[in-house]
């Protein structure tokens, strides 16, 4: 998982990851109470490198986190919408 660029953003940014075998993942957008804004990728994705875009348009100014869980990786990253 590697941080989105460009950030901070507005509105959208875009979101890379690589995966070294086929896997299911879950990329999920959370604010900063934890609560689920919007989950952007669910499914079985192949190797290599994917990149997805996150359009914040409806979203407030503010810092968010994004977590990217595959197989038994999870990792999160955090990331600022400034409008």
């Amino acid at each position: 998982l590697t941080q989105n660029y460009p950030n901070p953003f507005n509105p959208s940014t875009v979101i890379s990851f690589e995966m070294p075998v086929k896997s299911e993942v879950t990329l999920t957008v959370f604010n900063t109470l934890g609560e689920v804004v919007q989950k952007i990728a669910r499914g079985m994705y192949e190797a290599g490198k994917h990149e997805i875009t996150f359009n914040a348009a409806g979203l407030p100014s503010g810092v968010y986190f994004y977590r990217l869980q595959a197989g038994d990786f999870l990792q999160t990253k955090k990331m600022v919408m400034m409008r």
